[in-house]
């Protein structure tokens, strides 16, 4: 054991020895190294930022909302098919299904146009029609005036809710409460302005305007009931798979579908956002990741090329160590550990430019909250340069080892 310690400390010292005295070399052999390392570590830091930010603004809109809207399948779309969730749909569901908190319905009111107007100022916004309920299965608060009523909507009122960029993009008074704005032609009075919720997707959460599902279905006309999204919140405590497949049994009796047709709904979650999210930032990070693997493999060919290099280059001064006792195994582990060393030197070089280049880009990215360098990606780039420094410095350490002491010391 005390051999094995002596041979370790004095064939790390002649390796440090050797990298010092050719810095330049040292420092260009371990480039690949250094920028494989650091695309990884960027990569990797990017996408669990992005991954950790995401999951937060889900969670902030709850894990148990849920969106039915329609379906329509590859087939039914070449043939020119379009399926539907009507008003008529929304008021059955409202009420055969049991076990939902709330349950509201949503209309897109594409058909009135996405322009508002107040003074001389415009811009462009998603109008949304939709009743008192909203409120509590969205989670949308009003920080001044106040939401949407039954009354509302009952009596047909040209009231609107509004987005804090609407009301910014508009310049509207600090308390824009009471004032009108134009959409396409028809006034609304503003009685509400929302509180501020940031984006999400890069989609910016506040530009919208809410008004009474019957105002906005009475101006589109008779398309207003031709497509809507349905939201609700399971009660608590039910279970939302039996909720489901009751919600499933009532809409494919209502749109008389048999059993091998294929439903024209489906359901959105909070929950399957969030893991199709995570399985495309998976599929994304091991394809970068792979991809900035070959900087790696490269770097340690390079090694590689400077270690055989270097073992031409000190063939007399192998020839003398092995004159003086040094054993085989000897050379072999010092230009073994010479090898691993300039790997590790890369790698850590690499592991604090990725970490610089991930705090920069995260500064530009809206809503991050810092740089997340997970510890799996840390110990994987380690031990990936760890191999590469032993495979790629295994065949230049086994040829000074097997060096021949007489001919080492006759060659000049």
């Amino acid at each position: 054991m005390r051999k094995i310690l002596h041979a370790f400390f004095e064939g790390s010292k002649a390796a440090t020895q050797a990298i010092t005295a050719h810095g330049m070399r040292s420092a260009l052999t371990t480039l690949g190294i250094i920028i494989g390392v650091g695309a990884v570590i960027t990569v990797v830091a990017i996408m669990e930022s992005l991954s950790a930010n995401i999951t937060d603004q889900l969670d902030d809109l709850g894990s148990d909302m849920v969106t039915l809207r329609a379906y329509t399948n590859p087939e039914q779309e070449m043939l020119g098919t379009s399926n539907k969730i009507s008003y008529d749909d929304f008021l059955l569901l409202k009420g055969k299904i049991k076990n939902v908190q709330d349950m509201t319905a949503v209309m897109r009111a594409f058909s009135l146009g996405s322009s508002v107007q107040y003074g001389r100022n415009n811009t462009q916004t998603q109008i949304i029609g939709t009743d008192s309920s909203y409120q509590a299965v969205i989670h949308v608060y009003p920080e001044l005036g106040r939401f949407l009523s039954e009354s509302d909507d009952l009596r047909r009122r040209r009231v609107a809710f509004i987005g804090a960029s609407v009301a910014k993009k508009l310049n509207m008074p600090a308390d824009p409460v009471g004032e009108f704005i134009n959409l396409s032609g028809d006034w609304f009075r503003v009685i509400g302005l929302a509180e501020k919720r940031g984006s999400l997707f890069g989609f910016d959460q506040d530009n919208y305007i809410i008004a009474p599902f019957s105002t906005v279905r009475s101006l589109n006309g008779s398309q207003a009931t031709d497509n809507i999204d349905i939201m609700f919140r399971p009660a608590d405590g039910a279970n939302f798979k039996n909720i489901k497949e009751n919600i499933r049994q009532v809409l494919r009796q209502k749109h008389k579908l048999s059993g091998d047709d294929v439903d024209h709904f489906e359901f959105i979650t909070a929950e399957k956002t969030k893991k199709q999210f995570e399985s495309i930032t998976t599929s994304v990070t091991l394809v970068a990741s792979g991809v900035v693997g070959i900087s790696l493999l490269v770097g340690g060919i390079g090694i590689m090329n400077i270690m055989l290099v270097s073992v031409t280059e000190r063939t007399k001064e192998i020839g003398i160590a092995k004159a003086l006792g040094a054993s085989p195994q000897f050379i072999l582990f010092q230009f073994l550990v010479e090898a691993l060393l300039l790997s590790l030197l890369g790698g850590v070089i690499g592991l604090l430019l990725g970490y610089g280049l991930a705090s920069m880009v995260s500064m530009f990215m809206p809503g991050s909250n810092g740089v997340m360098v997970p510890l799996w990606a840390i110990g994987l780039s380690f031990g990936f340069t760890t191999a590469i420094g032993v495979v790629f410095g295994l065949a230049p350490a086994v040829k000074a080892a097997k060096l021949n002491p007489v001919d080492a010391l006759r060659y000049e």
